[in-house]
């Protein structure tokens, strides 16, 4: 089978891509301990995304396969909209997550890369999707480009389960996140692969 096509999403497929999204992290674990209540989290999560992923329309860089799955990447210096992101977990976090998910993220801070690099706030595939390629598809986009410029790539896994797959594709685990209730978060790194 060939591997899926990885089009740039556009401005005008915001809602699309969010809804993938939305979908595909229904089941995560730090997304649902943050929003438990099903509604606060379908409210939440669009906005949730749009702060720490958005500027990847921006850039050129967000990516979809179809309907099926997105991923939106930040080029090197680009950051996601730490203003928003806080103010939406002020407004919309469960207790729990409000009291550990400062700390955190602190801790998710100190594992992010201080070389540029290209980093994955949000990567997901419709559950009815799956297991299909397209997850790999839209790792393999940027990570092919990461090793063409020399260029490391960085992510933080929030569900155990999508850590195989991302070794498969050259991530390695640089350390680990955890605070009071919060599931645990694996910070990733990938160097470039020499051609």
């Amino acid at each position: 089978m060939p591997p899926p096509d990885v089009p740039t999403a556009t401005a005008d497929e915001k809602p699309a891509v969010f809804a993938t999204l939305t979908l595909a992290f229904s089941t995560d674990p730090a997304t649902r301990w943050t929003w438990p209540d099903p509604r606060t989290y379908l409210e939440a999560f669009p906005h949730f995304a749009m702060a720490f992923g958005g500027a990847a329309f921006e850039k050129g860089s967000a990516l979809r396969v179809g309907s099926a799955g997105a991923a939106l990447w930040l080029p090197p210096g680009t950051h996601p909209d730490e203003a928003a992101l806080n103010d939406l977990m002020m407004r919309t976090a469960d207790a729990a997550s409000a009291v550990d998910g400062p700390q955190l993220m602190q801790q998710m801070a100190t594992h992010h890369p201080k070389e540029p690099h290209w980093y994955l706030p949000l990567l997901g595939v419709d559950p009815a999707h799956q297991n299909k390629g397209a997850g790999g598809a839209l790792l393999r986009h940027v990570t092919d480009q990461c090793d063409r410029d020399g260029v490391l790539a960085y992510l933080e896994s929030s569900n155990p389960r999508n850590i195989p797959l991302y070794e498969r594709h050259g991530f390695e685990i640089v350390g680990r996140a955890q605070s009071g209730s919060s599931p645990v978060i694996t910070p990733m790194l990938r160097k470039p692969r020499r051609r």
